[in-house]
């Protein structure tokens, strides 16, 4: 009979742990001094080369309270990996003021990454009042799919180049004829007199 009390306990337990972990799952959680961090990118972790992506970072300091960015200077930049300490930014989206999930007022940015491959994002941020919380940084690695505007290099004409050679090529053969249709009637009138002439002689 004493273990069922525990046990009702522990399965209470599990639940509450399971529906704090749960919405976590879908996203990074970082800590950095006094500041959490809880990453995530739209649509669903699965940003595509070539189309809009939006990443935010729900910001909380101790005990919960959300730090909207009206309170920090953030910026974000993105880099490709695998990273060196010298390697420079190949992004550096606009941080901008967003409402997410139940987020209000949080950092966020729409990212078009060029390309599939490995990315890490980067979110610096200093308080606006001073020593309200200490300066961090935050990092969080993306992988990128194939998408439809993805840029990959091909040796291939584009449509527009394509358009500007079928083009010139009409013209080219708009000339053609034109020249055909003025020379033309030359050639046959100086046979007729050619050949007239000839008769003319032998007689």
């Amino acid at each position: 009979m004493l273990l069922l009390p525990n046990l009702n306990r522990n399965i209470g337990s599990i639940i509450i742990l399971a529906s704090i972990i749960s919405p976590a799952a879908a996203h990074n959680i970082q800590v950095k001094g006094d500041i959490a961090g809880l990453w995530h990118v739209e649509p669903n972790h699965s940003p595509k080369a070539g189309e809009t992506a939006r990443a935010w970072v729900a910001l909380t300091r101790k005990g919960g309270k959300i730090l909207p960015l009206n309170e920090a200077n953030c910026n974000m930049a993105v880099f490709a990996k695998p990273r060196k300490p010298t390697d420079k930014p190949i992004l550096q989206p606009t941080v901008q003021a967003i409402n997410a999930e139940k987020y209000q007022g949080i950092p966020g940015a729409n990212i078009i990454f060029p390309s599939v491959g490995l990315y890490q994002l980067e979110l610096d941020c200093t308080p606006k009042t001073e020593n309200d919380f200490r300066a961090f940084s935050m990092n969080y690695d993306v992988t990128v799919a194939t998408g439809e505007k993805a840029v990959t290099p091909s040796p291939q004409v584009s449509p527009q180049q394509a358009q500007k050679v079928n083009g010139a090529s009409a013209s080219t053969k708009v000339q053609r004829t034109n020249v055909l249709l003025i020379a033309l009637p030359v050639v046959i009138g100086l046979g007729i007199v050619g050949t007239t002439a000839w008769f003319i002689k032998k007689r």
